[in-house]
């Protein structure tokens, strides 16, 4: 597996890492070119974060943090 890049600053846009949305065997809630807010990591769980559906308002909660990369400023 490829190395992962820095952890998504708090309230950024992100998406599903690139290689977790190519395997089609992860049964994982997020779908590939979606924008998700970072809420940030779990204090009590480190490694992991939530995340909100901007389009719905839904929380995702107790995900790895490395799931997700931040969205560059010049595609949102």
């Amino acid at each position: 597996m490829q190395a992962r890049t820095r952890r998504p600053r708090i309230r950024s846009l992100v998406r599903l890492h690139p290689s977790l949305a190519r395997r089609s065997g992860r049964k994982l809630p997020f779908k590939p070119g979606v924008a998700y807010l970072f809420l940030g990591e779990i204090v009590h769980m480190p490694g992991h974060c939530v995340v909100a559906d901007l389009r719905t308002g839904r929380l995702f909660t107790g995900y790895h943090t490395d799931n997700f990369v931040e969205i560059p400023a010049d595609e949102v």
